[in-house]
């Protein structure tokens, strides 16, 4: 939310960051918006992962998997609002929360 309060402050300047539909502005939009999402998507394995499922390591992996995706998603939003050829980031938290979700699925079936 903090970030949210702080583009907030200049949200209403319409050349902000080079305008709304400039790759800066996108980007921060992005990355703040996946603090929330990737959130939810912890909070729903954690809720999976409760009661009655055995927790083994691929439990413990898709956990950690989770983890990074949460913190490597916003940072490569940012990092590449940043400096564009920091786009290439994004492959880090790709493949972390498909695994995590990969890992999820197989420990629940």
């Amino acid at each position: 939310m903090l970030t949210g309060a702080l583009f907030g402050l200049l949200f209403h300047k319409e050349d902000w960051l080079g305008g709304y539909s400039s790759w800066p502005r996108r980007m921060l939009r992005l990355g703040h918006i996946s603090f929330f999402g990737l959130a939810f998507l912890n909070f729903m394995f954690a809720l999976t992962n409760r009661d009655g499922i055995p927790h083994g390591r691929l439990t413990q992996i898709g956990s950690v998997l989770f983890l990074v995706g949460a913190v490597a998603m916003p940072a490569a939003c940012f990092l590449s609002a940043w400096k564009k050829p920091l786009r290439h980031l994004f492959s880090i938290p790709v493949a972390s929360i498909c695994g995590a979700l990969v890992c999820t699925i197989i420990s629940i079936t």
